[in-house]
């Protein structure tokens, strides 16, 4: 007699051995860790006066298109879905790392860290007007929540003087807002694609038109600025720091969903504010207000609320990986062997690709879903 099927849970974070546990915990760390490092060198270059935030995301898409076009070259196969809807993903992710890098200029990393949780009411209210994803009441309380934590960053950067916070802290704040909503139109965008799709196709078509969407931004926004920079170790290190850290962010988010999904992942990329916040400390000797930890207190709560499992259901609308492996299983597998390519895609709105970095990102932190 054939064994029964395995429960529609198994390989959640909640149903699986000790070990899968562990292991999705240290990839959750590492992805939030890699966030962190976004910001850092994003904030590093503000600091030395260079402002080329395109520039910036260059290689990490050149990375991407390299990387896994030649795995996509090497399979032959046509394209799954129409290359227009990646020119446009590229056109909305390209101009998302652009906001979000260039609020750098104008206020702190910690509150870039935190308020590109704004990603995740947008995300909620794309799938559920474009997507017909539905949520429970418990879910818009744990947004709610989500969003009081932002507005208390918010309010601190601009009342407060007596912090080393950049010099148009509301200028700042207001472009990570805007940003994150285009990392949420990205996030969801690459829902839908991943799901007609596969990931290495994703991040191989993403990466090439992202790279060409920049290059050309750069000839026209950037070049001056770029003949103005002089390149020793000190500018060099940072872009290639965060380009690194991008491109393994785009990377790693996949396989992160894959093993622990996108709860776990949703609360492991909330510590990068926290890492943010001992960066902040240790490597500038800034003074933190004590309204940041009231805020991540708030934030942390509201995702933790948002993230709970209240059934069945709803998580599945939450496992973008997942579904993606249903649909191509083949393509996934394969793919899988050379470290997917992210979700980021993310998109029901749990989660955070990003982001940015991302991505985001975010990375700027990517919020995935």
């Amino acid at each position: 007699m054939a064994p029964p099927p395995p429960p529609a849970d198994e390989g959640r974070c909640g149903g699986v051995s000790a070990r899968r546990v562990l292991l999705g915990l240290a990839l959750g760390q590492f992805v939030s860790l890699l966030i962190t490092s976004t910001g850092f060198a994003s904030s590093e270059l503000a600091r030395r006066g260079i402002n080329a935030p395109t520039s910036q995301s260059l290689l990490n898409y050149i990375l991407l298109a390299v990387v896994y076009g030649v795995v996509v070259l090497y399979r032959r196969q046509s394209l799954t879905i129409k290359w227009y809807y990646y020119l446009i993903l590229g056109i909305i992710d390209v101009e998302a790392n652009y906001i979000v890098v260039k609020s750098y200029q104008y206020t702190s990393l910690t509150s870039v860290m935190l308020l590109d949780c704004w990603s995740i009411p947008c995300v909620i209210v794309l799938t559920w007007v474009f997507l017909k994803t539905k949520y429970g009441l418990r879910k818009f309380i744990g947004v709610g929540i989500c969003v009081a934590g932002l507005i208390l960053v918010v309010f601190s950067d601009v009342h407060a003087s007596d912090r080393a916070k950049g010099p148009n802290p509301l200028k700042g704040d207001l472009l990570v807002i805007f940003g994150s909503m285009l990392y949420a139109c990205s996030n969801v965008t690459e829902e839908y694609v991943v799901k007609k799709s596969n990931r290495v196709e994703l991040m191989a078509l993403l990466g090439l038109f992202g790279a060409i969407i920049s290059a050309i931004q750069i000839s026209i926004l950037e070049r001056e600025e770029l003949h103005s920079i002089t390149w020793n170790a000190g500018a060099v290190l940072p872009f290639l720091g965060y380009a690194a850290a991008m491109f393994l962010f785009y990377s790693t988010v996949p396989t992160v969903l894959k093993v622990c999904g996108a709860t776990m992942l949703n609360l492991s990329l909330l510590t990068s504010d926290m890492w943010a916040i001992l960066i902040r400390i240790f490597a500038y000797h800034e003074k933190v207000d004590w309204i940041y930890f009231v805020a991540f207190a708030c934030t942390a709560a509201g995702i933790i609320i948002y993230s709970y499992k209240v059934s069945n259901e709803e998580e599945e609308t939450a496992q973008v990986a997942g579904a993606s492996d249903e649909q191509g299983k083949e393509g996934d597998e394969e793919a899988g062997a050379h470290n997917p390519a992210q979700n980021s895609g993310d998109g029901n709105g749990s989660s955070v690709y990003n982001k940015e970095g991302p991505s985001a990102a975010g990375t700027s932190r990517r919020l995935l879903g």
